[in-house]
């Protein structure tokens, strides 16, 4: 079956309310085994409202839409779906006084306005309110050659109100409509370290294996900003136990292909990554911070239980305080040899087994003719020189020290993956 959601509200378009009605449907519709292949947001306009649902009819079975059904002259969806149906606006006597109780529980008198929300299309079934005042609605129609049935489901926009209202009458219906279960699970490889185009090019076999089987699988990418690029596989099974086989051998391939390029699965972050080998190998870290101003440790310590492995911070964005507390030497700080000594000055200041270093020019302007973007990442480990890599970062001042975060933990990462 297949479900197409049309949000409805010009505060939408024009980016004073963020649509996170759609993102839900579309998860929940997943959860469900319902294809959902559009979605679509259009403004308080009858006539471009009507056009939307003409339009998602033709390519889907269902649609379901959210918004404009207050009390207000812009509230015109029973409107636009009568039109689209054919048929007349029918005042509900038991709707009408439902709304009203509405008002009477919260010791108010209804404005007239609210009547119209009683008003159903002919041939529709009302969807009781539970939480506000707007009913919903099950449009049922019938403008396919072979006769079958399309349904409209009409809901309210506030998201608390949509949300216990699908749940409660449109999953069940939709369901029923829907015939055979399945279900749609999804899968996210996160990466680091690899540019979109190239991570494209390493999977295309498998890309291509999966347009050639025609298989219940699809693979997307997503750029993710500081976070990196994200392998997004989709799976659609009769069961979960069934999906999640699909998944796991999908996921094999792409793991020979990219090995430690990948650090974590959907809401695994790299610091999530990071934590974990530290406390399988037993190992603690001390962070020495310049550019980044403690961003690093912010990262750290947002990973529950990192006292087990964390000694701390030291934030030493000036000259003298990395002389005076980190013993570092190197007549310029932003260079290879300043980071070197910034790992193992913290490693020995903080009784750490890992010194994590971080130097560099964040911006605007150069320093020790660096330019901005240069990070150099320090790393002292036990029983073994310390080493530093220079990284040449893009974006402004901000990204690039959340980019030089993200590097600097990435190294680490694959380190300790080697030792």
């Amino acid at each position: 079956m297949i479900v197409e959601v049309v949000a409805v509200g010009t505060e939408l378009l024009l980016g004073q309310l963020v649509n996170t009605n759609a993102a839900w449907l579309g998860e929940r519709l997943a959860e469900l085994g319902v294809d959902c292949y559009f979605q679509t947001t259009v403004g308080d306009n009858q006539a471009r409202i009507v056009a939307a649902l003409e339009h998602a009819l033709e390519r889907s079975d269902a649609v379901v839409t959210c918004g404009g059904l207050g009390p207000t002259q812009d509230d015109i969806t029973r409107e636009a779906v009568a039109e689209v149906m054919g048929v007349p606006l029918i005042r509900d006597p038991q709707l009408l006084e439902a709304v009203r109780a509405a008002f009477v529980y919260r010791g108010r008198k209804m404005p007239p306005n609210n009547e119209r929300q009683a008003d159903v299309p002919r041939g529709a079934t009302a969807i009781p309110q539970k939480r506000g005042t707007a009913p919903g609605l099950i449009c049922p129609l019938r403008r396919r050659g072979d006769g079958s049935e399309q349904v409209i489901y009409v809901l309210p926009g506030p998201p608390g109100e949509m949300k216990e209202m699908f749940d409660r009458a449109v999953v069940p219906d939709l369901l029923q409509r829907a015939g055979t279960r399945h279900v749609i699970a999804s899968r996210t490889l996160r990466t680091w370290g690899i540019a979109e185009s190239t991570l494209a090019e390493r999977v295309s076999p498998v890309f291509d294996e999966l347009e050639k089987e025609g298989a219940p699988v699809t693979l997307a990418f997503q750029a993710s900003g500081i976070e990196g690029i994200k392998i997004r596989l989709t799976a659609k099974a009769v069961d979960v136990d069934e999906a999640k086989v699909v998944l796991d051998a999908k996921e094999a391939q792409l793991r020979d292909i990219l090995g430690n390029l990948i650090f974590g699965i959907d809401d695994e972050t790299m610091e999530t990554a990071v934590a974990r080998l530290l406390e399988r190998a037993n190992l603690s870290i001390a962070l020495a911070e310049s550019l980044t101003g403690g961003l690093a440790a912010a990262r750290i310590v947002s990973v529950a239980g990192a006292s087990r492995f964390f000694k701390g911070s030291i934030v030493c964005y000036d000259t003298e305080v990395k002389r005076r507390l980190l013993s570092v030497s190197a007549p310029l700080v932003v260079s290879e040899e300043a980071a070197k000594q910034m790992a193992e000055g913290v490693r020995t200041v903080l009784d750490a087994d890992i010194g994590l270093a971080l130097t560099g020019v964040a911006g605007p302007t150069p320093q020790e003719d660096q330019p901005p973007g240069t990070v150099f990442i320090g790393l002292a480990l036990p029983n073994l020189p310390a080493y530093a890599v220079r990284l040449l970062l893009p974006g402004d001042r901000q990204q690039v020290r959340e980019f030089a975060v993200i590097s600097a933990l990435d190294a680490l990462r694959k380190r300790l993956l080697d030792t």
